[in-house]
């Protein structure tokens, strides 16, 4: 008995490690991302970056045994390709917001994708209309993006421009390229090493046709300041770093928790998301604009709450629909990542 309570309680310190880090990591990387875009302003190679802190950290756990891949090849790769290009787009467009916009006006835009996700389903893959607590729960987050919209002072063209590209790509994935990927018998780390590697091969174009690498030497050469300076160095570093472990903890703690408790957190990091924000430095929302933000934040709660209860059917593994069903499972448990992480 007591090593069955010893066990017990190592168990439970293990989960709790692993959902603390999650909370941290989700909580904390879309403030870091902002930081570091304000202090390294070259979006193009700030991704490039991540891709390749990401890539090679997947590439070394894996060597260490800490965690299982599926193995890099062309073959996969090609198929593969559609969607690492949307992955690129929504974390390049992600990117462009937080360097234009501030923190609270991507969590706006980021929990309006359930709305876009049910129309899209509807409307291109014949699925259901979403239940009346659903579409409810919808309508409330619209009126609270709505509300803050109409408040923001910080209102500007280019930032609400790739607001509303961030938000098409990141629908674009949740809708159709996921399914695609998940056909191709991934794993978790799988998918996240073939991502990040594809992105990273991307990130040379890119930077190329969009002309960044111009801005990058000129501010190399300038002697009017030194884009490596310390802070650069630090937010760059903690950005990279707390992507990676955003993938590391979000995955684990999903294993060593249910699914409705892995939800309920994801959903708690918004709002310690909010706080640290509004806590840390002024670049957030008018207090009513940050009252709307949380009126959205609390419709996706709704929303959460409505879809989480709905069963399917129990299919056999032989069921036409068997495939379908657990693809869709694997994508809520992306959704929950590219929550925290894009």
């Amino acid at each position: 008995m007591a090593a069955i309570s010893f066990d017990s309680s190592k168990q439970y310190y293990a989960t709790g490690t692993l959902v603390v880090g999650y909370a941290i990591s989700s909580s904390l990387l879309a403030v870091i991302n902002k930081y570091a875009i304000t202090k390294f302003n070259f979006p193009i190679l700030l991704t490039a970056l991540q891709y390749l802190t990401s890539t090679l950290g997947v590439w070394l756990l894996g060597k260490k045994g800490l965690l299982q891949h599926d193995p890099f090849n062309w073959a996969t790769a090609k198929k593969f390709l559609p969607a690492a290009v949307v992955f690129y787009l929504a974390i390049f467009t992600n990117t462009n917001l937080l360097r234009h916009a501030n923190v609270d006006t991507f969590i706006v835009f980021r929990s309006l994708t359930p709305l876009l996700v049910a129309i899209a389903d509807t409307t291109f893959r014949n699925q259901p209309c979403p239940s009346k607590l659903t579409f409810l729960s919808l309508l409330i987050i619209l009126s609270g993006a709505i509300g803050y919209v109409m408040t923001d002072s910080g209102f500007s063209l280019t930032a609400y421009s790739w607001a509303i590209a961030y938000l098409a790509t990141i629908t674009a994935e949740m809708v159709y390229i996921k399914h695609v990927v998940m056909n191709l018998g991934l794993n978790t780390w799988g998918f996240v090493l073939y991502n990040n590697l594809l992105s990273l091969m991307a990130s040379p174009m890119f930077w190329l046709i969009t002309g960044e690498y111009s801005d990058f030497f000129e501010a190399v050469g300038s002697k009017s300041g030194n884009i490596f300076n310390l802070q650069a160095v630090l937010a760059v570093s903690m950005s990279c770093l707390f992507g990676l472990s955003i993938s590391f903890f979000g995955f684990a703690a999903r294993k060593a928790i249910s699914a409705t408790a892995f939800t309920v957190t994801g959903v708690v990091n918004k709002f310690l998301t909010v706080a640290i924000n509004v806590m840390i430095w002024d670049k957030h929302a008018s207090p009513f604009g940050v009252f709307c933000l949380l009126i959205t934040i609390a419709g996706g709660v709704l929303y959460q709450q409505s879809v989480t209860g709905i069963k399917a059917p129990s299919p056999t593994r032989e069921s036409p629909s068997y495939k379908s069903i657990n693809v869709k499972e694997v994508d809520s448990d992306h959704e929950e990542d590219q929550d925290s992480g894009v």
